[in-house]
């Protein structure tokens, strides 16, 4: 346990928000969540820790109410969680994908600087903004994104260090490989295969359409991702850390295996639709996390067969 300590966590009804949600409520925190207000607001992955945490509406597009937040909570760390962090929508929504994950940044920073500078600050960036070199990818390794998403995440990792070197401010930003769970959203990859196939098994539905299967991704699980977020915090001097398993597997890999969960055929049920193929896609992305094992002793624990299985039979005991 940690003495106590307030958190805000910007996008808590996310997936990762929730697992890190959970994760601080075990070392004893005060837990805030910012949540944007609508008219239906999506807290299926927070109803299970709403007795326990504070939610209160706030935007990244609304600088008023990031001030207002921070100003009334006075947290000792934020993790900016929040994002339009879905790569194909950021071609449609390019402008906004900017506003919420660049200059949403620098709103949440303006206001930290403002009213509560001593406060450490954790923001997600992405291994997106690697684009397609190839390799093990670490903190030297050059950025080159492919998407607006990538681009967006680009100029947000340069804000972090920016703040921290203008003003000395305590932020640091986590290069998230690709990272998932049960509580992954549905237009994500992952989640829209073990979400079919558990259709599939059902009887519910009889394909899946799927883009680039040959695309290779570094898949974790955000329950360790969110780990490394807290531990980044802990340290003395903030810095940047890659979070990766340093494994790659193929969509193809995922689809088959999650098609060997649901005990179905992977060729019968698959159907390859150029309209889910990116404008631009990235062809390998792989972390190299040897910095943050080395000197922060975080290493991830569950393995890709495990990720998919955990994926597919939640899906399954969810559909069937």
């Amino acid at each position: 346990m940690t003495e106590s300590k307030t958190a805000l966590i910007t996008g808590i009804t996310g997936q990762d928000g929730s697992y890190l949600a959970e994760l601080l409520l075990s070392k004893g925190y005060d837990v805030y969540g910012l949540v944007r207000r609508s008219s239906q607001p999506r807290l299926d992955n927070v109803l299970h820790l709403l007795d326990r945490i504070h939610l209160l509406y706030g935007d990244l597009t609304d600088s008023p109410s990031l001030f207002t937040a921070i100003r009334d909570i006075q947290p000792d760390e934020v993790y900016n969680l929040a994002a339009m962090s879905f790569v194909g929508s950021s071609w449609t929504h390019p402008v906004s994908t900017v506003d919420i994950n660049t200059c949403g940044l620098i709103r949440l920073l303006e206001a930290v600087r403002h009213e509560k500078e001593d406060c450490r600050v954790y923001h997600a960036s992405t291994s997106e903004m690697f684009g397609n070199q190839g390799g093990k990818l670490n903190e030297e390794s050059r950025f080159a994104p492919r998407s607006p998403y990538g681009i967006s995440k680009v100029a947000a990792h340069h804000t972090i260090a920016n703040y921290r070197d203008s003003y000395h401010l305590y932020c640091c930003a986590g290069i998230c490989f690709n990272h998932e769970s049960p509580r992954r959203g549905i237009e994500f990859v992952t989640r829209k295969i073990t979400d079919a196939v558990a259709r599939i098994r059902a009887g519910k539905q009889d394909t899946i359409h799927l883009g680039n299967i040959n695309a290779r991704r570094d898949w974790g699980y955000a329950g360790d991702y969110v780990d490394a977020m807290w531990l980044m915090l802990q340290k003395d001097e903030p810095t940047d850390y890659v979070i990766a398993t340093g494994e790659t597997h193929s969509v193809y890999d995922f689809y088959s295996l999650a098609c060997k969960y649901a005990d179905i055929s992977p060729i019968k049920h698959m159907v390859i639709d150029s309209k889910e193929v990116r404008p631009a896609d990235i062809k390998s992305l792989r972390g190299d996390a040897s910095k943050i094992r080395d000197e922060l002793g975080w290493e991830p624990i569950v393995g890709f067969d495990q990720l998919v299985g955990m994926m597919v039979h939640a899906d399954m005991e969810r559909i069937c």
